[in-house]
């Protein structure tokens, strides 16, 4: 599985960084903008295989807040 992958459902853009260790799975929202660099919006430690669509929709929020400062 890749260290990386796009999540146009969260926005276009953004991309996901996973990280496993003996503790777990961690995700990591970020995306990459040549003006700004690259933001890391959002994080979080994976229970299932699913992203919580609670997760998705604070993403979401997250990075509007950020684009929009």
């Amino acid at each position: 599985m890749p260290n990386s992958r796009p999540m146009p459902v969260v926005a276009a853009g953004v991309s996901e960084l996973r990280v496993k260790s003996k503790d777990g799975a961690y995700r990591a929202f970020y995306y990459a903008e040549p003006a700004r660099g690259v933001i890391v919006f959002h994080a979080l430690m994976k229970k299932t295989q699913q992203t919580p669509p609670l997760e998705l929709e604070l993403a979401r929020k997250r990075l509007r807040e950020v684009l929009d400062a």
